[in-house]
């Protein structure tokens, strides 16, 4: 790329912090509210876990620039079944953090269309959204791409200006009796809100992305700190100011909480309007995103890990089994997580598609030995691996934090992935040569 075309290290930090801060917080105010406002310890410790992992990416993407990302460096340090093992809980893990997007529209909808606030109507709502933008990505991925860049702008209003001009109306009273309403140890519920917290931060694997344009390469680590610390800063002061405008138990229920936040201090009118924001700029995000695991789909049948269907494309280059697919395997699962209120089937999407994340950024730092440069010195080499150790520290002990339920869950996947590589081997085996 040329010189000029390059961007610098302010322009680094500015893409990092965008890609992060969206629609992935809209509703999980509410689903924290069920912990409580002790959750802010939880976005302090989660956000310099994801600093952890965001330099180690970084580092990746500026000495090994991989288009496959943390799975890929995954299969070249460890071998062909790794690989293909990331590929699929990372792709998994997209399509069903898909599914929490929709479900936070639906959320935000339901602000319009009172009824999608219960839980079978707000399934078939959810998955008309989830279908309404599979088909608009099989007419239209261009379209796609202009609604989601509108979309950006236009979400971004709510988030900062709860983060900032809330603070005006904090109420100190209504945060401090919301800080543990289930009377727990503060230990067990801190950690409990980890793995939730987390999902706010998926995606700093973009980061690694800077690396490609980003003028002077010393500067991506810089940007990439600034980036994530950034977006920590803005969830953190976002979801205090909720809980400091709207009690835990109301909040708990809210299906729209930057909306109700808004509509607290400034009335209806603005907070129809904060919903109708925040909703754009979930189905502009879900959109971007159906398009994107779709493309991580057909990269997975490409390398031959994946059934060949999926790799298939129209004469747009559109790949329309592979859309048609994830829309049913989405639809399938809105329904099988269906729950009592919108914030509470978020809250169990959110758990999956996070936990699957973090063992494919675990394999991504661990392969940061397979990296090695011989010419780095000794000590920045100790250095490195020290932060590679610690990010994968974090990662797993926040998988072992998710509980019984979600371990099971994840171990049942990575099971699944033996018998799904060996079929995959032995398709590769029958092509000809």
């Amino acid at each position: 790329m040329a010189s000029r075309q390059k961007v610098g290290a302010l322009l680094a930090t500015a893409l990092v912090a965008s890609n992060m801060v969206g629609s992935g917080i809209y509703l999980l105010p509410a689903t924290l509210a069920t912990v409580g406002s002790i959750t802010v310890l939880g976005w302090l410790i989660a956000g310099g876990g994801a600093l952890l992992i965001a330099s180690v990416l970084a580092r990746l993407g500026r000495i090994a620039p991989r288009p496959g990302g943390p799975s890929t460096y995954a299969g070249e340090a460890f071998g062909p079944y790794v690989g293909f093992q990331s590929s699929m809980l990372y792709w998994v893990q997209c399509w069903v953090g898909n599914i929490a997007i929709a479900v936070a529209a639906t959320g935000y909808l339901a602000t319009f269309i009172k009824p999608l606030a219960e839980p079978l109507p707000g399934a078939l709502g959810t998955t008309a959204i989830i279908w309404v933008l599979v088909l608009l990505n099989i007419i239209g991925p261009r379209l796609v791409c202009q609604f989601k860049s509108f979309a950006i702008v236009v979400g971004l209003i709510p988030i900062l200006a709860v983060a900032t001009v809330g603070w005006l109306f904090f109420d100190a009273d209504t945060f401090t009796a919301s800080w543990n309403v289930r009377g727990e140890p503060a230990l067990p519920l801190v950690s409990e809100s980890l793995v939730l917290v987390f999902w706010a931060f998926l995606g700093l694997e973009s980061a690694s992305v800077a690396a490609a344009v980003v003028e002077n390469p010393r500067s991506i680590a810089l940007a990439t700190m600034s980036g994530v610390l950034i977006a920590t800063l803005v969830y953190l002061a976002s979801c205090t100011v909720i809980m400091g405008l709207i009690p835990a138990e109301e909040l708990a229920k809210s299906t729209a909480p930057f909306a109700d936040a808004v509509r607290v201090v400034l009335g209806s009118v603005a907070g129809g309007l904060v919903a109708l924001m925040a909703l754009t700029k979930a189905l502009g995000t879900l959109a971007g995103w159906i398009l994107l695991t779709a493309q991580i789909g057909k990269a997975g049948a490409d390398r031959g890990h994946f059934p060949a269907i999926l790799a298939k494309v129209d004469r747009h280059g559109t790949p329309v089994a592979n859309l048609l697919l994830m829309g049913v395997l989405m639809t399938v699962v809105v329904f099988a997580t269906v729950s009592p209120t919108l914030g509470e089937q978020f809250g169990k999407l959110i758990e999956v598609s996070v936990v699957l994340c973090l063992l494919v950024y675990t394999y991504a730092c661990a392969s940061v030995w397979h990296y090695d440069q011989p010419e780095t010195p000794p000590a920045a080499r100790l250095r490195e691996r020290l932060l590679a150790a610690a990010a994968m520290l974090f990662a797993i002990l926040m998988i072992a934090l998710s509980g019984t339920q979600m371990l099971l869950i994840t171990a049942a996947l990575v099971l699944v992935t033996i018998p799904l590589y060996a079929l995959a081997r032995r398709r590769a085996a029958a092509l000809p040569a």
